[in-house]
């Protein structure tokens, strides 16, 4: 079955992330990412700044509520807003999440209560909530923000689907913000996509929101604005609750570090979800490769593994998209495998895709002088129909004749490709990656090509 299976790659959409305005949701997994509401107050867009105005008004209304009599029907509103499995974004490994209970729900509307300024105006910035309340993080924000923009998510979607050719259907949405009625409703016949594996609806979200933490958060206040010291001049009692406590009670802090946060907008910008390692750091990474001995003296094959998991992904993307670095054990022995999806946004990968039908590509490190018979059987076992068969060895030397005859054979008999990339081959790719003249997957093409010569 396919390694960490995506939406796109489940419809056979052949688009990399690089390429699209949306995160790629896996069916399986969250993604590591959290909507910021920030990034639509700091946008220069008018629809987002009306978007955050409409959120932020959203989140105050509740406040209204509970100062008119109505604090049972805002806390039922907030515990609904406070998970959003559509969308999958953030850490668990099922897209499930729990809901806050109506103890926290009523912590955080006290708020609007024990905060003067609160009281008076509302929140500018809700996600100031993570500063006075603990176990409100990046998560929640998240998905209040993806609950409350969630008919705005629909029509985004259906729109990306229509774009891309993705299949939809029509799906019951529980919780969908109704701006009129200031309350959630159920909405019946709503065309989205669906996950395959269980048939749940899935919502998409615009890379532009997305970061691994708000802009506003309580890690970088507490290490960057936090009075420590007026606090308490000791540190091992210096713990979130009492930094939260005082939050309540000096406003005036909070103020000025999102004021601060705020002067500083032009500086937050989105995070991807990958991000290639710098040049320098390329050289630098391949230079350890290089003085690595071959084998397992020291871990020196940990150590392999380790640095080609980080240069291959980087030098690789946005021709194709890391899925993970994967562990198996087959006969007592430890191989790791570097994933990749196959985009198809080239010749060489439209190619792999229509001879080998690999929807993912497998590459698999062996720190070794040689490869043998045996590793060449290991990783044929494991080209499998739904991977795909093609496959690639990441070592330190070209194969020797025997083991180049075996992958001819399996070409030959089986229709199977393997190749191998030398420390040769990865020194020309991180030249290549630093010239950015060709890409470094055209070396990857050149050792297809070359094998293709020799088969018969």
């Amino acid at each position: 079955m396919l390694i960490r299976p995506r939406l796109t790659d489940h419809y056979g959409i052949h688009a990399a992330q690089i390429d699209l305005d949306f995160a790629i949701p896996f069916l399986d997994e969250d993604i590591p990412l959290y909507l910021d509401p920030f990034m639509l107050w700091r946008s220069p867009s008018q629809q987002d700044q009306s978007l955050h105005t409409g959120l932020v008004n959203a989140f105050n209304h509740l406040g209204y509520l509970a100062a008119q009599g109505r604090k049972a029907e805002a806390i039922e509103t907030l515990i609904i807003a406070s998970e959003c499995e559509e969308v999958g974004l953030g850490t668990s490994l099922t897209r499930k999440g729990k809901r806050i209970g109506p103890d926290k729900a009523t912590e955080i509307l006290d708020l609007f209560e024990s905060i003067p300024q609160y009281q008076q105006n509302g929140f500018r910035h809700f996600e100031e909530i993570q500063l006075f309340v603990e176990g409100i993080s990046k998560d929640r924000i998240s998905d209040i923000s993806c609950n409350i923009l969630k008919s705005f998510l629909i029509d985004f979607t259906i729109d990306q689907c229509e774009k891309y050719g993705v299949p939809t259907q029509p799906c019951h949405v529980k919780h969908i913000y109704d701006y009129r009625a200031n309350r959630f409703v159920r909405e019946n016949g709503v065309n989205l996509p669906v996950n395959p594996e269980n048939g749940d609806p899935i919502i998409l979200v615009p890379k532009r929101w997305m970061r691994f933490a708000p802009w506003i958060n309580y890690d970088e206040y507490f290490e960057k604005h936090c009075p420590q010291d007026e606090i308490s001049h000791t540190p091992e009692d210096l713990t979130r609750v009492k930094v939260l406590a005082y939050n309540r009670h000096n406003y005036g802090v909070i103020e000025q570090y999102v004021q601060a946060k705020e002067r500083c907008f032009e500086d937050c910008e989105n995070d991807p979800l990958f991000s290639q390692i710098p040049v320098t750091s390329a050289k630098r990474v391949f230079a350890q490769i290089k003085k690595l001995p071959s084998g397992k003296t020291d871990g020196a094959d940990a150590k392999y593994e380790k640095l080609v998991g980080r240069l291959l992904p980087s030098l690789l993307y946005p021709k194709l998209d890391f899925a993970q670095e994967q562990a198996r054990t087959e006969d007592g022995v430890s191989i790791r495998d570097l994933i990749f999806y196959n985009t198809r946004a080239t010749p060489l990968l439209q190619e792999l895709m229509d001879d080998y039908a690999s929807r993912q590509i497998t590459f698999e490190m062996k720190n070794v002088a040689s490869v043998e018979r045996t590793h060449v059987d290991q990783l044929n076992r494991y080209l499998t129909d739904e991977l795909g068969n093609f496959g690639v060895f990441v070592t330190r030397n070209p194969l020797k004749k025997a083991e180049l005859t075996r992958t001819v054979n399996l070409w030959a008999g089986q229709r199977k490709a393997v190749i191998a990339l030398t420390d040769a081959d990865l020194e020309q790719m991180v030249e290549v990656f630093e010239s950015k003249q060709r890409n470094p997957l055209d070396i990857i093409n050149k050792k297809y090509v070359e094998f293709r010569r020799v088969c018969p």
